[in-house]
């Protein structure tokens, strides 16, 4: 069983959980399900293991776990109760805690009651929401996890990464299998753009058969658990409809990269057929519309980013974009297709550069387009994405928007066949898949 396996590292997560590690803010780790939370509190049990904390001072509760369904506030309370052992530091570990109702009040409890380092987890965006933070009046840190970046997808897949000499004097990167195959990294980026990054394909194996049935388990999982059931408890009634619900996800789907408008989303699937009893009055409202698409956000299935003037300093209200958290998910919904890798393509370093700790927006120039401007402490990163720089017509579209940009920053178009020319007037033209590996 995939649960007997040692536990595969996710050292960019474990690093920042290590860091707060017997600080006072309870240590909240999000993402969709199944991206490996629960893994991550295992990897961070483990690591206090080799520190010397004894077994007794770490609890572990997971509340997918039957042995806690259906547990209240006070039972989550005396249970933990139970097990403090007075005089000791305890180590707390929550999985899927939103389960419990009311659970905000317990966790802020044990954090005044006891001698305690508090780690929880969550699927959904509503476990940080204004309710939550009022309880623990932030003192909580958020980290953010998302599904296996590519050096990780390889990692998990048991390829490893050498260096060789190419026919032109550089080096370039293959990967190597545990039987000492080797393989073009362009073959491996593929595998990873089809089957994508959930930690849990790596258990069935490059199967596509077998990580279609885990895929759509966790669409299940996620539509039912997170979005219709989670509506139910909060006592609302705003997400009703199971079918529709789909739609929207299938159209989102099929719009990555795409200026989507909320209030346009009814009218183009009642006017494409993809909603029945047609005609304009059946479609959905913005306002139902824009809460079915919140609740795909809250629940880490969709991430939306907005568009910034680049010359007017300022965020723009106009149509935003959205992403999908995983392209293997996408491939799930909408079967496997080439007609627009280029969207996929910027799906995949969109998620990258959330990685990479930058705040990303789309970047809007006169009347051209920069595909993401990403931002942090160190300064900004524009990036264009593309398939090919070999056509003289893509070399024209890519560079025009980046040359119109006045600043000094960064400028980088990311490319599967960059050609040779490397740098285009202090714009660099970069292997798409050489760049994702970079640490």
């Amino acid at each position: 069983m995939a649960e007997d396996r040692p536990l595969k590292r996710r050292d960019q997560y474990l690093n920042k959980l290590i860091a707060f590690q017997d600080t006072e803010p309870v240590k909240v780790v999000t993402g969709i399900r199944r991206c490996g939370k629960s893994s991550l509190l295992k990897l961070m049990e483990a690591h206090l293991r080799t520190e010397g904390v004894p077994e007794e001072q770490i609890l572990a509760m997971n509340f997918e776990s039957h042995d806690f369904k259906d547990m209240t506030a006070d039972d989550f309370y005396s249970y933990v109760k139970e097990r403090v052992i007075p005089g000791r530091r305890m180590y707390l570990f929550f999985d899927e805690v939103q389960r419990v109702p009311r659970w905000e009040d317990t966790v802020n409890s044990f954090r005044v009651d006891f001698n305690c380092d508090i780690y929880i987890t969550g699927s959904n965006a509503y476990l940080l929401s204004s309710e939550y933070s009022t309880y623990l009046s932030g003192r909580c840190v958020e980290i953010k996890m998302l599904p296996l970046s590519f050096r990780e997808f390889l990692y998990f897949h048991g390829f490893r990464l050498e260096e060789s000499k190419s026919a032109l004097g550089g080096t370039r990167w293959q990967g190597v299998d545990e039987a000492g195959t080797r393989y073009d990294l362009r073959d491996l980026f593929d595998a990873y753009m089809r089957f994508g990054g959930m930690p849990g394909i790596a258990d069935v194996g490059l199967d596509q058969e077998k990580a279609l049935v885990l895929l759509d388990g966790i669409y299940s999982t996620v539509i039912v658990r997170d979005i219709l059931e989670r509506e139910n408890r909060r006592g609302q009634k705003r997400i009703t409809d199971p079918l529709l619900l789909r739609k929207i996800v299938l159209f989102l789907a099929d719009n990555i990269g795409n200026n989507v408008s909320v209030s346009s989303i009814g009218n183009t699937l009642v006017n494409e057929g993809l909603l029945e009893h047609g005609g304009r009055k059946n479609a959905p409202s913005a306002h139902t519309v824009q809460a079915y698409v919140n609740a795909l956000l809250e629940a880490f299935f969709f991430y939306d980013i907005r568009r910034f003037d680049i010359k007017g300093k300022e965020y723009l209200r106009t149509l935003g974009k959205y992403y999908i958290v995983d392209i293997g998910l996408r491939n799930y919904l909408l079967g496997f297709r080439d007609r627009d890798s280029g969207h996929a393509l910027e799906n995949v370093v969109y998620f990258e550069l959330l990685r990479r700790g930058y705040d990303v927006a789309i970047g809007k120039v006169d009347n051209s387009e920069v595909d993401f401007i990403a931002t942090r402490a160190e300064g900004k990163l524009y990036v264009q994405v593309t398939e090919s720089m070999l056509g003289e017509d893509t070399r024209r579209r890519e560079l025009a928007p980046l040359q119109k940009i006045g600043d000094n920053y960064e400028k980088i178009i990311l490319s599967l066949d960059r050609g040779l020319e490397e740098s285009y007037e202090g714009i660099r033209v970069l292997s798409l898949v050489d760049w994702l590996l970079r640490e």
